[in-house]
């Protein structure tokens, strides 16, 4: 794995069509970033190795995207220190409440940044916003971006 700074996790490949907005966002603000499949339940060995290598590679945030169970967030949060993201998907009886709640609801010490269900901009933009914490010019970026939304909406009046 190459110099990374947000490792994308998604429990499996139908869960793309919503992710390529986290890829959009990062790609707008020129982050470096890998798109990787791993579940928590069905590859829990590669899952902690794509953890370990991505945090080898510089990964400073996890965005894991999941539905159903979703419990691909917690396991990452429990093999790394790094903020991770939790980005519930829209699949199965239940539409995605059940991986909201499943990524929402961590035990205490096991924090998750969650989205809401297939907000997966959002959790692009939330990664941006904690590498600008010490990145200037990301923070710049991002100033830029909410004036430009402001301006955007502001024109439609």
């Amino acid at each position: 794995m190459q110099d990374i700074r947000v490792l994308i996790l998604m429990g499996s490949k139908s869960d793309l069509p919503v992710m390529q907005k986290t890829e959009a966002v990062l790609n707008d603000f020129s982050i470096s970033y890998k798109t990787m499949i791993r579940s928590a339940h069905r590859t829990p060995e590669a899952t902690v190795q794509a953890i370990k290598d991505a945090e080898q590679a510089g990964c400073q945030v996890f965005i894991c995207a999941a539905g159903m169970a979703a419990h691909l967030a917690g396991v990452v949060c429990s093999k790394t220190i790094k903020p991770v993201i939790g980005v519930p998907i829209a699949s199965g009886p239940l539409n995605g409440e059940d991986a909201l709640l499943s990524t929402v609801m961590m035990p205490p010490g096991m924090p998750v940044a969650t989205v809401g269900i297939n907000s997966a901009k959002n959790a692009g933009l939330l990664a941006v916003q904690m590498l600008a914490q010490t990145d200037e010019t990301l923070a710049d970026q991002l100033k830029a971006d909410r004036a430009a939304q402001a301006k955007a909406l502001l024109a439609e009046d």
